[in-house]
């Protein structure tokens, strides 16, 4: 499941990964919330809090998470990945080689400081 966090303003969106992450998920909570701060800003900046009830992402998930990056790769300033088990880590250290913008992981107790890192 994922949940839109509190903390979001502006072009700054924060996302909270719980459980299992579905297609439903990002056709309808992520992907129009993203969609309309790409409407409203030149670039967006993006975190994604993968919890400790985070169990992965089902197939159609990361087939719509594909798909949006690669048609938005160049919408994003800063990206924070905060959390998650060790392979989306290394997931999200292959993706950063082909996004321009800043990509950066914080472990599971370092939310507050990718917050400041997103708003720097």
């Amino acid at each position: 499941m994922l949940a839109i966090m509190q903390e979001s303003h502006d072009n700054i969106l924060g996302v909270q990964g719980t459980g299992k992450v579905t297609e439903h998920d990002y056709q309808n909570v992520l992907i129009p919330r993203m969609e309309e701060i790409l409407n409203n800003y030149d670039k967006a900046r993006f975190l994604y809090y993968l919890d400790e009830g985070f169990t992965g992402w089902e197939a159609g998930a990361m087939w719509e998470d594909a798909k949006f990056g690669l048609r938005h790769k160049n919408d994003f300033d800063k990206i924070a990945v905060v959390g998650g088990p060790k392979w989306a880590a290394w997931g999200t250290k292959l993706v950063s080689h082909f996004v321009p913008g800043q990509v950066k992981i914080f472990a599971l107790d370092e939310l507050q400081a990718a917050w400041e890192w997103l708003e720097s």
